[in-house]
């Protein structure tokens, strides 16, 4: 097979041929790597490569018997994600030599089930807004998102078939939408995040990117410590609703065209898809995300902002500060707004399997203006539940649009039932 179409292969597709003796697990190696030595250099998509370890272990893995459900399959980790055998910077300066004594929980499950981790991936810095060296493969001159950037344009470059991230904001789902992946955010407390270092720990979620649905349910179940699962086919199609949130008219009119355009499809299909109209109540969340966002990064980021603040960039001294300046009684207002929002949400979305939002505002900005807005995102993310990015076509400057599946909290399983649905109609329509 060519090493380009091995390259472009699932991670649940390059799996279940190295379990049917179709693939090796060196000849996916040699794919992924020829493929980053052909864009590394251009993408950036690579805090820490050890190419030569890599193929090691993928050739070891061909003289034994399929170790777990990820037997042979190269994965990226996020540079957040601590790692025994790779050193783990946290997309800072400060930490530009940090090397582990151990392995996230989350790397070492992916370890045990088989899995080659190929490398560290670009995170901007402690997973906040500054950007680092990656760009966005359909277009280098704009951004591929943030924080977990490196990972999404890994995933879209055809250099791994899935990697991790984590999003405390909005750092799976904008990346994921920048650069054309599905991009999982697991609801709160889904997964451990034990080795991951805190940025704010009431909003910290792990997440995945990948090129399917089905990957993603791979990982979870991987994840969670369970066999391999496979989706299960819906029997009947979904209930949806539509939330256009207060920011609707922040969205450019080609995004919204696109969630539309979903809408539609998903009705054809037989779908029943209604308004999800969100109270008034509910615009204050983006601000109280904020709010918890940045105490809780102030106190898990005292020993960088008092012993190395010269290391630090503008924006982060920025959140950091900011994060001091609220007092105790804010910060647990904010706490009670989102709490009381997450009891209006259950009651008022009890019947719906998910809700359709954008993604994004629209394309990937220019690399020059940032990571692009969070704001789409934000909200969801303080609510603490599951949501899935799901790639929809191109914009007018032919850079990828996305929309998302947004769940209940603890309803991941039946999210990602209703994502393996959209995804199935978006290949057949």
């Amino acid at each position: 097979m060519d090493h380009g179409l091995i390259s472009a292969l699932s991670a649940s597709q390059a799996a279940a041929r190295i379990r049917a003796g179709t693939l090796g697990c060196e000849e996916l190696m040699l794919s992924c790597l020829a493929r980053i030595a052909q864009r590394e250099q251009q993408v950036g998509a690579w805090q820490f490569l050890d190419a030569s370890r890599a193929l090691e272990r993928a050739r070891a893995a061909d003289q034994l018997p399929p170790q777990g459900p990820l037997h042979g399959v190269a994965i990226g980790i996020k540079d957040i994600m601590d790692t025994v055998d790779m050193p783990t910077t946290l997309g800072s300066p400060i930490y530009a030599k940090r090397q582990p004594s151990w392995d996230a929980s989350c790397v070492a499950a992916l370890r045990a089930a088989g899995a080659i981790i190929v490398g560290k991936t670009v995170s901007t810095e402690f997973a906040y807004f500054q950007p680092g060296k990656t760009r966005n493969p359909h277009s280098l001159a704009h951004t591929p998102g943030g924080s977990s950037s490196g990972s999404a344009a890994a995933v879209a470059d055809g250099m791994v078939p899935v990697a991790l991230g984590s999003q405390t904001a909005a750092s799976v789902t904008r990346p994921a939408a920048f650069c054309g992946v599905y991009g999982y955010k697991a609801s709160h407390g889904e997964f451990s995040l034990s080795g991951i270092r805190p940025f704010a720990e009431s909003l910290d979620s792990l997440g995945v990117l990948s090129r399917s649905v089905d990957d993603i349910v791979l990982l979870r179940s991987v994840l969670l410590g369970g066999a391999a699962a496979e989706p299960r086919p819906r029997s009947v199609p979904p209930r949806l609703a539509v939330c256009r949130t207060a920011q609707w008219s922040q969205v450019e009119p080609q995004a919204q065209h696109a969630l539309e355009t979903l809408v539609q499809t998903c009705r054809s299909a037989g779908a029943v898809v209604s308004e999800l109209e969100l109270p008034a109540q509910f615009a204050g969340l983006i601000d109280a995300q904020k709010t918890i966002m940045a105490y809780e990064a102030a106190h898990n980021y005292v020993f960088e902002t008092t012993s190395c603040p010269d290391q630090l960039s503008a924006a982060f001294q920025a959140l950091t500060e900011s994060g001091r300046k609220v007092s105790r009684d804010d910060y647990a207002s904010a706490k009670r707004e989102v709490a009381q929002a997450k009891r209006v949400l259950r009651s008022m979305a009890a019947d719906l399997d998910a809700w359709i939002s954008p993604a994004a505002l629209g394309e990937a900005p220019l690399a020059s203006s940032g990571t692009g807005d969070p704001v789409m995102s934000r909200m969801w993310t303080a609510l603490q539940g599951p949501s899935l990015c799901v790639p929809v076509g191109r914009g007018s400057q032919g850079l990828p649009l996305a929309v998302q599946l947004v769940g209940l909290a603890g309803h991941d399983d039946d999210l990602l039932q209703t994502g393996h649905w959209v995804e199935t109609q978006l290949e057949t329509a």
